[in-house]
């Protein structure tokens, strides 16, 4: 079992005291919580006495997303160099991706797409338009996970608002699809199986069959996939966000990339 580690700068009592709080509102007993964040009640009983040190941080995401609280924290690294590593890898997934896309000529993509519909904004990572399926594809990338049930909420916003936000560019989807690009890292794949079987409904695509529908778009999809932080070779693991995340975690590396798949077929 790995040791407790700290979110930063936090005042423990006072996050223990608004789970508290807010568990008592919503007339939930310490068993209640545990149960849905998959945690013993004594570690519930710690949070809620502020005695953060005895956590892990998944434990204590996993209480407060049972109850819908929202722990924002800001990771600090050699002044602001933590920004400038995060973005760097997010670039990278975003240069990968396009590198696979620019092997299927019969996609047209678009990064960064920020949109602004009935007054709701955001920034879309790709957007990918197949003309002759007139299928629309939402990737997003991420670079990590603090909490599976936002990326869901999100996800589905995009979806909700595609029309929408396509409207200017002249496409006017029959389909609309999403694939979420994790990057690969153990941290992400204990959050997501901690989430599994609701990531199973949203998600119900398998990530390694991704590559087969991008060449025959048929219909709408929603796919999850890992990919690699391997910066000698550009690799998208295959990741089922359901039944099989817990397996994935334990052989993380038989997974076939979508990379090679493409390469392989040219």
């Amino acid at each position: 079992m790995s040791a407790p580690a700290r979110l930063g700068p936090v005042d423990d009592v006072r996050v223990g005291a608004l789970i508290r709080v807010v568990r008592i509102r919503r007339g939930l007993r310490q068993e209640d919580v545990a149960a849905a964040a998959r945690v013993s009640r004594p570690q519930v009983s710690r949070a809620e006495r502020g005695r953060l040190d005895e956590l892990r941080v998944v434990e204590l995401r996993a209480i407060a997303e049972a109850l819908e609280v929202r722990l924002p924290f800001a990771p600090l690294w050699r002044g602001g160099e933590a920004d400038r590593v995060v973005n760097e890898r997010h670039s990278l997934m975003h240069e990968r991706l396009a590198t696979l896309f620019a092997s299927l000529p019969e996609w047209v993509c678009s990064a960064e797409v920020t949109f602004s519909v009935y007054g709701e904004r955001g920034s879309i990572d790709l957007l990918a338009w197949h003309p002759a399926r007139r299928a629309l594809l939402i990737v997003e990338l991420k670079t990590e996970i603090p909490a599976p049930a936002a990326l869901v909420a999100q996800v589905d916003r995009y979806r909700r608002l595609a029309a929408g936000i396509v409207r200017e560019r002249g496409w006017i989807p029959v389909s609309v699809s999403v694939w979420v690009v994790v990057a690969d890292s153990s941290m992400n794949r204990r959050r997501l199986a901690l989430h599994r079987a609701m990531l199973r409904n949203r998600f119900p695509m398998e990530g390694r069959r991704m590559r087969s529908w991008l060449r025959q778009p048929a219909g709408s999809v929603a796919a999850l996939s890992f990919m690699a932080d391997d910066r000698a070779g550009s690799t998208v693991r295959k990741a089922a966000p359901t039944r099989r995340v817990s397996r994935q975690i334990r052989a993380a590396h038989t997974s076939e990339t979508v990379a090679n798949a493409t390469a392989g077929e040219q």
